[in-house]
């Protein structure tokens, strides 16, 4: 099978969108000019192009293609070529109006925008696979083709008509028959028992709550529908080029896809990344998402936009200060990226994103932006060779699953204040503070080789999973839980004692009383400072745990916070972040795992790929780190010995 390495070969990719449709073409003379100097080495072209590939049905416009295809040749820079089904011309709609989605009050979503198709519209499937057919055919021996791009960005739903006869179709698949359905969905509640199929609909707009069982299997079905759209054109080009990889891009931590499943599909693994340059946790939110994409990966990754400058869609949306364009493009190599792409190239000057940034913004070649991608292109260029195809070694797994982020928000839970990513972060962002790198994993992937997992919480989790965790404590493994994990089986049945027995006994409880979420800025006391936020519980202990710290006050006074059982632990409570870093440093040390660099300065990220150590500064001020030995900074080509000093927003790439 195709991979990343195919096409990068000791480079990292660099480029990003380039939709030059928008432009004269002398602009595109102008345009490899400025690629050449910024050290572009590939672009991404035909995302939002079907319209003027197929400006009527059945028609064909592939001459301005052809002079593109040609024109990156001929300047050493290779295409990333997309299929552009992502947005329908306006005719489709016109002349089809069932490939148009339908949300849950029944509203059409019509063309203007983009995304605007019905994944389970088979006239929109017919016409997707002809263009994608017609592309793989002409451009398959093209010397500049080297990756295939799958639509952009799958996040549709569907609630119409077609849509609710392929649901039932899946329903028949995964649950057999309509006695077998009724009995996953609890329809013996509030009178929902279906006695015929035709009754089956996806979860439309109700006068109250929905079955929370049915909206966990529409969000099944929905990412399956959109993996069978991907599939079906990845399917295509793999025909007529079987040795070109095959990517489609993700939304970072975006609840309309299993991911996990989604990635097994594809050749190459990518993300759109996009961190809040005023968000002080962005470039942990950023680690978050680079890291569960090199886990789904399993090895280096594509990043394939981001934004060189401000987006457009937030509410105020902040360019990015001097150097944190590549201090944050640094850390996704550092994480395992061989690839650093934007959205896009060419900043434009018409429709709905002509505010979002491009590697050549408005002001053009003078403008900052263009100054910072230009060194960043050297940058990449420098330490390409020693790390590109390398990968990143972890010895902690947080596990992340999103069936039970889909069955754990749902309209009638305990808490509206608990966020699942929320929580996830607040993990993660105290693994990241604590220098501990980290790997993502499924509940049911092979644990054996890490020396510390952690859940900050799964509110779902199948026999299987269950029996996978029990297994890697068993194993000598060291397993660290949090709140309101293990509550429900895999069709969201709150299991027997409000969570699962297997886990009660693992951790040392008798009884789970009761749930007591807590109200926004409400905090539980527990021993030695600890304070706990967001969620508490009323548990009953069996007597066997070797450690408990108990709350202390209110209702729960003396009843434990946190358990430890043997080499597993449960967290009833959400710490504040400096309690939550130092619980899991701590458990981390018992379990052998010790951060990448001691004594970094606060706003300081080490991170090892490969042989490199790469220190990456968040702060504005200059800080002194502290490496022991002598080592060579790529970046600068100078030698370092002991300690290295990194200005505002400084990184440094060091080889031992």
């Amino acid at each position: 099978m195709p991979h990343l390495n195919d096409v990068t070969r000791g480079r990292l990719l660099y480029g990003g969108d380039y939709n030059p449709e928008q432009w004269p073409e002398e602009t595109w003379h102008e345009d490899v000019r400025l690629m050449e100097r910024a050290g572009v080495n590939t672009v991404t072209l035909g995302v939002f192009s079907w319209s003027r590939i197929e400006p009527a049905p059945g028609q064909r416009d592939f001459g301005w293609l052809d002079r593109l295809m040609d024109l990156m040749h001929e300047h050493g820079v290779g295409v990333v070529l997309a299929t552009p089904t992502a947005s329908p011309p306006p005719w489709m709609g016109h002349l089809h109006p069932d490939t148009l989605p339908r949300d849950a009050d029944g509203r059409t979503e019509w063309w203007g925008g983009r995304q605007h198709f019905s994944h389970s519209s088979a006239t929109y499937r017919r016409y997707a696979a002809a263009v994608t057919e017609d592309l793989a055919v002409r451009y398959a021996g093209h010397p500049a083709l080297t990756l295939w791009h799958i639509n952009n960005e799958y996040c549709t739903y569907d609630f119409g008509d077609e849509a609710a006869a392929r649901f039932r179709d899946w329903l028949r698949h995964r649950h057999g028959t309509l006695d077998a359905l009724n009995t996953a969905w609890g329809t013996a509640f509030w009178s929902q028992g279906y006695g015929d199929w035709a009754e089956v609909l996806p979860p439309r707009h109700a006068h109250y709550m929905k079955n929370p069982a049915q909206v966990l299997d529409f969000k099944r079905f929905t990412s399956d529908m959109l993996l069978e759209c991907y599939t079906a054109e990845r399917d295509i080009v793999r025909r007529h080029t079987p040795h070109l990889p095959v990517t489609t891009n993700f939304m970072p931590l975006w609840a309309g896809q299993d991911a996990w499943r989604w990635a097994e599909e594809e050749d190459v693994v990518s993300v759109d990344l996009y961190p809040d340059p005023r968000d002080p946790s962005g470039a942990q939110s950023g680690a978050l998402v680079q890291d569960m994409t090199r886990s789904q990966a399993r090895g280096p990754w594509m990043l394939m936009e981001q934004a060189a400058g401000p987006v457009n869609w937030r509410r105020v949306n902040h360019p990015k200060p001097r150097g944190l364009n590549r201090l944050w493009s640094l850390q996704a190599v550092a994480r395992g990226a061989d690839a650093v792409c934007y959205f896009q190239w060419r900043q434009s000057r018409q429709g709905a994103e002509k505010f979002h940034s491009g590697m050549v913004g408005h002001a053009g070649e003078r403008g900052r932006t263009f100054q910072e991608v230009e060194r960043l292109g050297a940058d990449l260029a420098r330490i390409a060779p020693h790390v590109s195809g390398s990968g990143v070694t972890a010895d902690v797994a947080v596990l992340h699953d999103w069936h039970s982020w889909w069955a754990g928000d749902q309209e009638g839970r305990p808490s509206r204040e608990v966020d699942y990513p929320g929580v996830l972060g607040a993990w993660h962002r105290a693994l990241w503070q604590a220098g501990l790198t980290t790997d993502f994993a499924h509940p049911v992937h092979d644990l054996s080789g890490y020396r510390l997992v952690v859940v900050p919480q799964l509110y779902l989790l199948t026999d299987a999973a269950l029996d996978n965790l029990l297994a890697y404590v068993r194993g000598g493994g060291t397993l660290v839980c949090g709140f309101l994990t293990g509550v429900a089986d895999q069709d969201d049945r709150v299991r027997p004692g409000g969570m699962d027995a297997r886990l009660r006994e693992l951790f040392g409880i008798r009884t789970l009383h009761e749930w007591w979420p807590l109200e926004p800025g409400e905090t539980a006391a527990c021993e030695g400072g600890l304070r706990g936020t967001l969620w508490s519980e009323e548990l009953e202990p069996d007597g066997t745990a070797d450690e408990t710290v108990a709350y202390r006050g209110g209702e729960l006074d003396g009843l434990p916070a946190v358990l430890r059982k043997g080499r597993a632990w449960y967290v009833s409570t959400l710490p504040e972040p400096g309690a939550l870093r130092a619980l899991l440093a701590r458990v981390a040390a018992g379990a052998g795992v010790r951060p990448v660099l001691d004594g970094l300065p606060d706003g300081v990220e080490a991170v090892r790929r490969g042989e490199l150590l790469f220190l990456l500064h968040h702060g504005r001020e200059p800080v002194t780190v502290d490496v022991p030995g002598t080592h060579r900074d790529l970046l600068t080509e100078t030698t370092v010995t002991d300690r290295i000093t990194l200005d505002r927003y400084g990184v440094a790439v060091l080889r031992p």
